[in-house]
């Protein structure tokens, strides 16, 4: 763990100098400089010192690197099509077996012949054409803006009963599923 280098990254985004953090923590220049160079190690409180004056929460300098923020442009998405039609998935983040993605379904064409099942919970919002999910002895009609959650485990099936491509942004969450993870 390396919180003194993440202290020195926050302090430099937030242009501050040691001196400024010194002034403002009561706490001295070269004390703030070993913790940044990670050749000490501060207690708990001096950490939320240090982390109250640059306004950000003890716990974010307790993070490892994988914990933090993950960003995925449009254009490094993961894409995927499966199944006879085609059917496309963009994978737009994932995290922790939580993973959220776009799905389009040409016109006519269902997630599988048959419902299906698998481990998880899902959550979906229409984000455009019309569809029909089904799950179990459920139906229901959606359209945009429409959303549906459902327990995986069940066997389901998604069915795009409109003219146009159906575009639905789908959140799945796995418990400890790490290959989620990117």
């Amino acid at each position: 763990m390396h919180i003194g280098a993440r202290i020195r990254e926050i302090r430099k985004r937030k242009k501050l100098t040691i001196s400024q953090v010194a002034e403002g923590t009561g706490l001295s220049k070269g004390f703030l400089s070993n913790v940044e160079n990670d050749k000490t190690s501060p207690s708990v409180d001096t950490l939320h010192t240090i982390a109250k004056f640059l306004r950000v929460p003890l716990s974010y300098l307790f993070l490892e690197e994988h914990e933090r923020m993950r960003i995925v442009r449009k254009e490094e998405r993961q894409i995927t099509t499966f199944g006879k039609n085609q059917i496309k998935v963009e994978l737009l983040a994932s995290y922790d077996g939580l993973r959220m993605m776009i799905g389009e379904l040409p016109p006519g064409v269902s997630t599988g012949d048959e419902a299906h099942a698998h481990q998880g919970k899902e959550c979906h919002v229409v984000l455009k054409g019309k569809i029909l999910a089904q799950q179990g002895e459920d139906t229901c009609i959606l359209e945009e803006g429409d959303s549906f959650s459902w327990n995986a485990c069940v066997p389901h099936r998604v069915t795009n009963i409109s003219d146009e491509t159906a575009r639905v942004l789908i959140t799945v969450y796995t418990e400890n599923d790490p290959k989620n993870n990117f």
